[in-house]
């Protein structure tokens, strides 16, 4: 296995890596040859957003089929876990440097192997689901969600600064928690899950600007967004929330910094509600809030994104309608949830 670092400080990685290594410069990414057994990372280190993404587009396309990662100590992606998504085999971020200041043989056999078990791609497994045996049987006809229910007309959503407040007015409730967060609460203590929470919620909201989703209650220990009640807003956040259940290995060990891997429960419902702005909300009354509350805390599954039956038709993306899979009823309603996904080994 020949290594290849392309870097624009030689320096700066070359303390971290043994032997077999090469340094060549970025500008000579499309000269390197490519071998299925070699590994190529990109050195992020000293280079502005727009000079990461340019080359990223590079490297994704020509070492596609091979093993590639980034060296990142100073932490300048913001979502390493899209890198995955995206094919990437590796990742060396500022919690690794913390760590060790050495890469072995191990690791990168560890991560080509990894790459090989996950041959069919992400946005292929978002389509078919990598799902356990004992869901492979299971189906969901089309139009799973025919249930009449539509959206507002366009327009009726003002932005979230714009709605008064005591409105009543429909919107997507996501609910976002740790999977066994009491126990994490226990085991780790309660300040420093206070600061994994933080960084939890954090992360979401960074997630969801796409969507337009709104941090709207907060207990502590999970969460709750708002969406406004339009189409793409849904669309975006159904694929974050599997798109998060997939990278879970990676975002809670490197972006949350828990000590221990785990995954994350999300539970989706919609309905109407008097809006009261985030801070202002122990005055809200609302049965679209209980009913999602109810439905992430006592019938939502971690590793799974849950739906309520209730949520318009359409929200579901035509491409990841086959993911889903019923899950019964639960106070009345029909729920679905994603198939669950399986890995090599259990990690949890």
């Amino acid at each position: 296995m020949n290594i290849f670092v392309f870097t624009k400080k030689e320096t700066s990685v070359k303390p971290v890596f043994a032997k077999n290594v090469q340094f060549p410069a970025l500008s000579e990414i499309k000269k390197i040859p490519v071998e299925p057994d070699d590994f190529y990372y990109l050195d992020a280190t000293g280079l502005d957003p727009d000079a990461i993404k340019k080359t990223l587009t590079q490297i994704k396309k020509q070492f596609k089929d091979t093993s590639w990662g980034i060296i990142d100590p100073k932490g300048c992606i913001k979502d390493p876990a899209f890198l995955f998504f995206d094919g990437a085999s590796d990742y060396l971020g500022p919690e690794f440097f913390k760590k060790t200041n050495k890469i072995d043989t191990k690791r990168l056999q560890k991560a080509q192997s990894w790459r090989k078990a996950m041959s069919v791609d992400i946005n292929k497994n978002l389509k078919s689901g990598a799902v356990s045996e004992n869901e492979k049987s299971s189906a969901i006809n089309k139009g799973f969600l025919n249930n009449g229910i539509k959206l507002p007309a366009a327009g009726t959503f003002p932005g979230w600064k714009k709605i008064p407040s005591g409105k009543t007015l429909p919107f997507y409730l996501l609910y976002c928690s740790l999977q066994g967060k009491t126990t994490l609460d226990v085991r780790l203590g309660e300040n420093t899950f206070a600061q994994i929470h933080k960084r939890f919620y954090s992360y979401l909201t960074d997630t969801f600007i796409e969507a337009d989703g709104l941090h709207w209650m907060d207990t502590g220990k999970d969460c709750l967004f708002l969406l406004p009640p339009k189409i793409k807003a849904a669309e975006i956040a159904i694929e974050a929330c599997i798109r998060m259940i997939i990278n879970a290995p990676l975002i809670t060990l490197e972006t949350l910094g828990l000590s221990v891997p785990v995954n994350f429960v999300f539970a989706l419902h919609y309905g109407s509600l008097g809006y009261k702005p985030p801070g202002k909300t122990g005055t809200v009354v609302s049965d679209a809030v209980n009913a999602i509350f109810h439905l992430g805390v006592k019938k939502a599954e971690c590793g799974r994104l849950t739906i309520s039956g209730d949520i318009p038709g359409s929200s579901v993306p035509k491409s990841l309608e086959d993911s889903f899979v019923p899950a019964g009823e639960y106070e009345g309603r029909k729920i679905f949830h994603t198939k669950k996904f399986s890995y090599e080994k259990p990690w949890v």
